[in-house]
């Protein structure tokens, strides 16, 4: 019965990692790339829920999953190239103040437009019930959303290390100014990244939504885990925010399997965040 558990807390650590890192490979991106700490990421996550609620009813929830995060992207494009481009040569302060105002305006708006009661929003009937495999029992929509994941972080190390676009983007993280010496101008890039980011974003807001419920503030509060992992894993690492993203995931399969309580596990998180942000937030690089 131990091995077991420690089946499904291991599962359930790897999907709290999985999505965790579908927030903070887009929060890395832009800062690699754009030099911007987009403070606002999590309204994009909070608009790829409210926007699957939305459209559910209309073509269903598999059919949201894939157009919800799709039209957020779209929003992304106008984000970039209205909001974030102007501040790419700016002191990094200011993008962080425009995108930190833009983070409340956008809560702000959600609660005029849905208003602040959370909105329900139930697992499908055809991913309701229980795997069973001898004594092992699983989510069936917990191995769902645990497969997107996997799907999706698959499909982006494809594109950053198969293809041209993710050897410029990859480069542009690494070395920019050796990027710029060969005629290379990434803000070019930025609009792709930026929409490939907020489009994860709202694509954990998509598969969270049953769970976690959907609620104005449901960007702010996951903010902080994704910042989290982004400060261990060093500000503009993609490898450092894979690490720190696994190691949240098998942090929380240990906490799990020893009935560690929920405040004990948040207090080593952040323990790990304030021994990374002492040593000048260079994480696990």
């Amino acid at each position: 019965m131990e091995l077991i558990f420690f089946t499904e807390q291991l599962l359930n650590g790897l999907l709290v990692g999985g999505y965790y890192l579908l927030i903070a490979l887009g929060l890395s991106l832009i800062f690699s790339l754009g030099g911007i700490v987009n403070l606002s990421h999590g309204a994009f996550y909070a608009l790829g829920a409210y926007g699957a609620v939305m459209m559910t009813e209309q073509i269903g929830f598999f059919g949201s999953l894939a157009a919800s995060p799709a039209l957020v992207g779209l929003l992304g494009i106008a984000f970039e190239r209205y909001l974030l481009k102007p501040f790419y040569e700016k002191d990094p302060i200011l993008g962080l103040l425009l995108t930190f105002g833009l983070s409340m305006v956008a809560e702000q708006i959600i609660r005029m437009t849905w208003g602040s009661t959370p909105l329900q929003f139930t697992i499908p009937s055809e991913l309701k019930g229980q795997i069973m495999m001898g004594d092992f029992i699983y989510s069936r929509y917990r191995m769902l959303m645990l497969a997107v994941v996997l799907l999706m972080l698959v499909s982006l190390w494809w594109l950053l290390h198969k293809t041209a676009f993710g050897r410029v983007v990859r480069a542009g993280t690494q070395r920019p100014d050796m990027v710029a010496v060969l005629g290379i101008e990434l803000n070019r890039y930025m609009t792709s990244v930026v929409v490939l980011g907020v489009g994860l974003a709202a694509l954990a807001g998509v598969l969270m939504a049953p769970l976690a419920g959907v609620h104005p503030a449901m960007g702010a509060e996951i903010m902080t885990a994704a910042f989290v992992v982004v400060v261990i894993g060093g500000l503009g690492s993609l490898a450092g925010a894979f690490m720190a993203a696994r190691g949240t995931s098998v942090g929380t399969a240990a906490t799990g399997v020893g009935r560690v309580s929920t405040t004990l596990e948040t207090s080593m998180t952040r323990s790990l965040c304030g021994s990374s942000i002492s040593k000048r937030c260079t994480g696990l690089r």
